[in-house]
């Protein structure tokens, strides 16, 4: 009997942090940090930890599966609360490892992850990119792309952290069809590449959360839409100014007892309209949790803190 292909699971990942801050080598083209000299390291960690463990509960409340990681002590790595960056896991037994922008990132890769999901998961074969940062050619997994997972579509702008040949490389090996654009977001008077498609874009079952505003391409515009309409997806538009409170970072998942749910931050959801919110709802309850020190410092939100589990159980 064929396997339904499924594009949200209840089995998330997610890491405990020990070292988070502001990470200067990723500020460079993430424009969504800001560095805050008023908290002490002592502090921010204090508070991104508590930050975590709250949205941690409110899954666990609601009956989703959350397998929690905790940050290695020996190893200094800020931005390891974002795992969905270096990994994915996907319903066929694949596994990726993605080349990664930042070098002092790259330590945030795992083995013993991997060990302890082999206990319980079947695991079939690991492709890792990790060498394309030889090249300078980057792609940070489900933050780079947008998968729709039913129908086998990868969306992914352009950026330094998203590259077209790994693009083209991960949709070959996983059998995907590549949609590339690009995507914008105005720093002061000037317009920038945004660092990840999944801060402008969420596919969810049964819509395509996402902001067109930002694609300033009319033919990647209309090639997105067109090829949203055929997945008969419903597009749900937010503005760019939504977009910098995080609402493109979400991420549906279901629970144990097949409820459906929106992931999101809590700036997320109050950047929402009442007609948004009234749309979203009729697909799943919506979840949402304060990340403001972590998306300050880290210029990620709640979809860059999980980890989709799709391999199947033993």
């Amino acid at each position: 009997m064929k396997k339904i292909k499924k594009q949200i699971t209840n089995n998330l990942i997610m890491i405990r942090p020990k070292h988070f801050n502001f990470n200067i080598e990723t500020a460079e083209n993430n424009h969504f940090q800001k560095k805050d000299e008023r908290l002490s390291n002592e502090k921010i960690l204090k508070k991104a930890t508590s930050e975590f463990d709250k949205m941690v509960l409110q899954l666990l409340k609601n009956k989703i599966d959350v397998t929690v990681f905790d940050d290695k002590k020996e190893i200094v790595t800020t931005d390891s609360v974002f795992p969905n960056n270096w990994i994915s896991f996907h319903q066929n037994g694949l596994v990726f490892i993605y080349p990664m922008f930042s070098e002092n990132r790259r330590k945030e890769k795992r083995k013993d992850i991997l060990e302890k999901l082999d206990d319980g998961y079947e695991i079939k074969k690991i492709i890792d990119f990790s060498s394309y940062e030889m090249d300078s050619v980057f792609l940070e997994g489900t933050g780079s792309m947008i998968l729709d997972r039913q129908n086998r579509i990868c969306y992914a702008s352009l950026s330094e952290r998203t590259n077209k040949i790994a693009i083209k490389k991960f949709c070959e090996k996983a059998l995907y069809t590549p949609i590339i654009f690009k995507s914008y977001q105005k720093i002061n008077d000037d317009k920038s590449l945004i660092y990840h498609t999944n801060v402008m874009m969420c596919v969810a079952e049964e819509y395509v959360l996402i902001c067109l505003d930002s694609v300033h391409s009319e033919d990647d515009k209309n090639n997105i839409i067109s090829t949203i309409k055929n997945t008969q997806k419903e597009i749900i538009e937010i503005s760019e100014k939504q977009c910098n409170s995080f609402a493109g970072n979400m991420l549906q998942v279901t629970n144990k007892i097949n409820e459906k749910f929106l992931i999101m931050s809590s700036s997320a959801y109050n950047s929402l309209e009442k007609e948004q919110r009234i749309k979203l709802l009729k697909y799943n309850k919506i979840i949402h949790s304060d990340l403001s020190l972590i998306e300050k410092l880290g210029g990620g939100s709640a979809r860059c803190m999980i980890a989709e589990n799709f391999l199947q159980k033993k």
